[in-house]
């Protein structure tokens, strides 16, 4: 049964829902996130927040005291191409770098209404082309993203196998964006329990990003995207959400692909519970299995080791 806490999320998205008639600008949109979606996250303490132009793109390095600073975990936030920040993710972000032992490096890119795709992702591909200039290691380099995060996390992959460079170790992956086309079956099985992602809702999200141009272009739904040499994943879901269909198509797509997949499916859970980090015990629960499942991958010792000097 989802604990008391975790109603929040599921309260903002019906907020959301019912306050969607009278949010008829951009601004407004983005003001109700800036004002609802973040007071959901606690704050995670220990954490300092540098912003920083990474390649004319407004970023923000999160950095936990006593964090590894040669390993990186590089966000994309979500927020359907309406709205988002790196002012509304960075207390989740800080959440997730800390229980990982890493720094963040957590990127904007123009929202829809100011640029249609492929904007974003050229900006996601500069913040990513800035990190590893700073020096950094790919494969000291975890990539992550949340709902449409997950877009541009496979777009700079692909555009990475694309061009013959190297790789991140390893992907993580909140209540992922993946169809375009809208195929999942969850649309209609989970439409009386999502009280925001209705198929029509999502469908002009989708519009409103792309425009008329190809749903199932790889570059925007990387459920039809080439996942061969990808880095493993970890995706995660929640099992009520309209989008959760569509992290199972992905992950068995991956597995296919031959790519190391684990996906975790949360009872009860909305999409993006994660951002309820430090206040609901299912997503703190969520932001430790991506830590103990990562910090391997990182060459990081498991929470609680000790270690006489950092890890190489």
């Amino acid at each position: 049964m989802a604990s008391m806490p975790s109603q929040a999320n599921r309260n903002h998205y019906a907020a959301l829902a019912a306050n969607a008639g009278k949010l008829t600008s951009p601004r407004a949109i983005i003001d109700h996130n800036d004002m609802h979606w973040t007071a959901l996250t606690g704050e995670p303490g220990g954490v300092d927040y540098i912003e920083v132009d990474a390649g004319g793109v407004p970023a923000m390095w999160v950095v936990p005291k006593g964090a590894d600073e040669q390993r990186v975990l590089f966000y994309a936030h979500g927020g359907g191409f309406i709205g988002g920040s790196i002012y509304t993710h960075r207390k989740l972000v800080g959440h997730l770098a800390k229980a990982i032992g890493c720094r963040a490096l957590l990127y904007d890119y123009p929202l829809a209404h100011q640029a249609k795709h492929p904007a974003q992702l050229e900006a996601a591909t500069s913040a990513w082309d800035w990190l590893v200039d700073q020096g950094f290691d790919p494969k000291r380099i975890v990539i992550a993203g949340d709902s449409c995060g997950a877009v541009l996390t496979y777009g700079v992959l692909q555009r990475l196998r694309a061009q013959r460079r190297p790789l991140p170790v390893a992907t993580l992956i909140i209540s992922g964006w993946f169809d375009m086309a809208l195929t999942g079956a969850s649309y209609e099985t989970n439409r009386d329990r999502d009280p925001a992602f209705a198929r029509e809702a999502v469908d002009w999200l989708a519009a409103n990003f792309i425009g008329d141009a190809d749903r199932r272009d790889p570059e925007v739904s990387p459920l039809y995207a080439d996942l061969s040499g990808f880095p493993p994943v970890f995706l995660q879901a929640g099992a009520d959400e309209t989008l959760a269909d569509e992290s199972r198509m992905f992950a068995e797509r991956a597995r296919q692909a031959g790519v190391e997949t684990r996906l975790d499916v949360f009872d009860g859970m909305l999409h993006s519970f994660q951002m309820m980090a430090g206040r609901a015990p299912e997503a703190d629960d969520a932001i430790a299995r991506f830590a103990a499942w990562v910090r391997p991958r990182l060459g990081l010792p498991a929470a609680g080791e000790k270690t006489s000097e950092k890890a190489a």
